[in-house]
């Protein structure tokens, strides 16, 4: 069996110029990175805000396992299937961080024959956007304390500096450090700590940005810190957001490459799910609802972090309503819930799956509170049974009146997806859509948060100390609390605990912390153990990645 990359590796690929003109974006608007990936241009893109949208479609998952769900695989399964009977169909993903490539989860190109392409520099340094973001965000960190060591004129509290350093690599070490050591030139030595770029406020509004002037304004609007009188410093104060800007400037083009089939892909921008609001970028979404009749995108990880955040964070933001959604769900993940050891998930096992429906059934039951149809997609793996199939898909059917679909994608691309395309389209094109947000604006903080954790996962209530309780109160009464919220927590399940699968309830999550977004124009709120800064695993993918004979080996 030929791995992800030996298949990407054999693909036939299109000059980029093909794939642009195939969706009507001439060769003059194209800013070429080889030829098989352009960005696209700004202005070109403005000049297509009369065109009609397109219908956007939400590719999202059961809450993830080791087992895997596919839920990138699927989006581009199903994008290359609705072009294949013939729809007009884009695809927009996000970019792959540096971190998961060489730790654990690997990149987010897709696999098998569903693949966006090329994969191995997609996964890698790409066209630079997150170079260009983590530059961007270590130049404020850099004003900050140059605005210190000269004098302080801000009247900036060392001990309330908000803005930490970004690096896009896993790096356990640099959660919480100490800078400005050693002698009187390197500054004032005082508490600091990296996030991963994914988790960077420049990264979140980066792609919540409508174009670069309101790029400018928000990243203007991030607060450093405060002053000694709890006064809120921002970049703007520090006079950095035009030079942040400049850093940004090219990496909001978004970024066009194709599938395996030669569909279009817009793949730009990359927050995390589990601690971001998990979206590609809102300029790239637009661009593609534009340019195609339909638009199928992915949030990350399982609906009830990333699908809730496009919902309730992204959607809001830019005004976007879904005409339908798929969840990702497989034998394997759903036998994982149902509490069976990963080696064990070869054995046919259908009281597992029964248990595991559980996850299934919740995720379903809370896309609904958002008014969109949904389908689901029952991703095959070759060790899947019949008799397990069949009771996915007739449960799904009897049990939560929903249609489950069978793919094949991974092993047959787009002809593997085509029923579920067919599917899709026809719940799109009916305008059964009614979208609804969870929460309004004008709820507080502490009730959106509540609400989410409730209605989203499960929960009979949310816990947090006196101090967070102050946190929440301050947020108010300064005048964020007609903010959304961003819930960070593990992935693994939908409490606050990852050990806690299935559809676990009767549980109070903890909020650990909050922090106010005021640019990127939410607050995120920490549950758990969550890091802002994951560590590599024990035996991290980087041990096995090389180049041999001037190709790439092991990253898939």
């Amino acid at each position: 069996m030929l791995s992800d990359i030996e298949i990407a590796r054999a693909a036939k690929l299109k000059p980029i110029t093909e794939i642009a003109a195939g969706i009507g974006v001439p060769a003059s608007a194209l800013y070429s990175y080889g030829p098989s990936i352009a960005k696209i241009d700004a202005n070109f893109l403005e000049s297509l805000a009369d065109r009609r949208d397109g219908k956007l479609i939400l590719v999202t998952a059961i809450s993830p396992t080791p087992a895997g769900e596919g839920k990138t695989t699927t989006t581009v399964g199903l994008g290359d299937a609705l072009n294949r009977i013939g729809k007009k169909a884009m695809i927009c993903l996000r970019e792959p961080s540096l971190g998961p490539c060489f730790g654990m989860k690997g990149g987010a190109a897709g696999g098998g024959y569903a693949q966006v392409v090329p994969m191995d520099a997609i996964n890698l340094h790409f066209t630079g956007d997150f170079h260009a973001i983590t530059s961007a965000h270590n130049l404020l960190a850099a004003m900050v304390d140059n605005h210190i060591y000269w004098g302080n004129g801000l009247g900036l509290d060392l001990r309330r500096i908000l803005w930490r350093r970004a690096l896009d690599m896993n790096d356990r070490a640099l959660r919480e450090t100490v800078i400005g050591l050693g002698a009187p030139g390197n500054g004032f030595p005082r508490e600091d700590g990296f996030d991963i770029t994914v988790a960077s406020e420049v990264m979140a509004a980066f792609c919540l940005a409508s174009n670069l002037e309101d790029l400018e304004q928000t990243l203007g609007r991030m607060i450093v810190g405060s002053t000694y009188d709890k006064r809120p410093v921002t970049a703007s104060g520090l006079k950095a957001e035009g030079a942040m800007t400049v850093l940004v400037k090219d990496a909001l083009k978004p970024n066009l490459v194709q599938t395996l089939e030669g569909s279009p892909a817009l793949v730009h921008g990359g927050p995390f799910a589990n601690i971001a609001h998990g979206c590609n970028s809102v300029v790239a979404t637009r661009a593609a609802l534009k340019l195609a009749d339909y638009v199928v995108t992915e949030a990350g990880f399982g609906a009830d972090l990333g699908a809730e955040k496009f919902f309730d964070i992204k959607c809001r933001k830019a005004g976007l309503e879904p005409a339908a959604a798929v969840i990702v769900a497989t034998v394997r993940a759903l036998k994982m819930h149902g509490g069976i050891a990963k080696d064990a998930l070869g054995a046919e096992n259908l009281p597992a799956l029964s248990a595991g429906l559980a996850n299934l059934a919740r995720h379903i039951a809370n896309m609904r509170k958002f008014g969109v149809p949904i389908i689901v997609a029952i991703n095959r793996f070759s060790a899947d049974t019949e008799a397990e199939l069949d009771f996915v898909r007739a449960a799904v059917r009897d049990e939560f009146e929903v249609k489950a679909i069978i793919c094949n994608h991974w092993a047959r691309g787009g002809a593997g997806c085509e029923d579920l395309a067919h599917a899709v389209a026809g719940v799109a094109d009916s305008g059964s859509a009614r979208f609804r947000l969870l929460y309004p604006d004008a709820m507080s903080l502490w009730d959106k948060t509540r609400t989410i954790a409730r209605e989203i996962y499960g929960a009979d209530d949310i816990a947090a100390n006196d101090s967070v309780r102050r946190q929440f109160d301050d947020l108010e009464a300064a005048g964020w609390g007609r903010l959304p919220i961003c819930v960070a927590k593990t992935q693994y399940s939908f409490s606050d605990n990852p050990a806690h699968i299935g559809a676990p309830s009767g549980f109070k999550p903890t909020v650990r912390e909050i922090r106010l977004r005021a640019g990127a124009g939410f607050v995120v709120v920490l549950m758990g153990d969550i890091r802002t800064m994951p560590g590599l695993p024990r035996s991290p993918a980087a041990e096995r990645i090389r180049v041999v004979n001037g190709e790439i080996e092991g990253l898939f």
